[in-house]
């Protein structure tokens, strides 16, 4: 066997341990890990700080309100659909909030009310809000994160979580 042949073996070799090694850290976190049942179950839900957004009353159908969620650093809105959609609250079902940063590179996007999307003004990705954030053209390689809410008996809209990873985040942890 030549010298060369002998590397690219070795190469092949410290490739596969280090990702078998890698394997078998992903999947002891995964068993350990509290979020695990949610994990298996498809939910990528990132826990934040609960922080209220707004009220009911605040809302009119389709105007979006500017709000911050998790913290001033990233910018979202607060939508009422007048509709119930997925992932909705509220007395119709129809309250949502998403981040306004694209997924793909960061671009602060718009609400466009005519056909109920987000768009980017940087590679005009688009995302549906009607339908959890999912991204319906563009360039993002991911879904909008949406906001799980939840809302009071006062009418008090509160957040605490997000779908996905917020643009620009190493992490869910603030």
């Amino acid at each position: 066997m030549s010298r060369c042949s002998r590397m690219v073996d070795l190469g092949r070799r410290r490739f596969l341990r280090g990702g078998a090694v890698a394997a078998a850290g992903a999947a002891s976190a995964a068993v350990m890990s509290p979020r695990s049942a949610d994990a298996a179950a498809g939910s990528a839900l990132l826990e934040y700080p609960e922080n209220r957004l707004g009220n009911v009353a605040d809302l009119t159908v389709n105007e979006p309100l500017d709000i911050a969620y998790p913290d001033a650093d990233s910018p979202g809105v607060l939508l009422k659909l007048g509709q119930p959609v997925e992932g909705g609250v509220g007395p119709d079902g129809d309250i949502v909030a998403y981040s306004v940063l694209c997924p793909h590179k960061g671009w602060l996007m718009a609400y466009n009310a005519a056909d109920r999307t987000l768009n980017c003004p940087g590679h005009f990705s688009r995302f549906d809000c009607e339908a959890g954030g999912q991204q319906i053209w563009g360039h993002a390689t991911q879904n909008l994160p949406q906001f799980t809410l939840r809302v009071d008996d006062k009418g008090d809209i509160y957040a605490d979580g997000a779908s996905d990873l917020i643009f620009g985040r190493p992490s869910n942890v603030l």
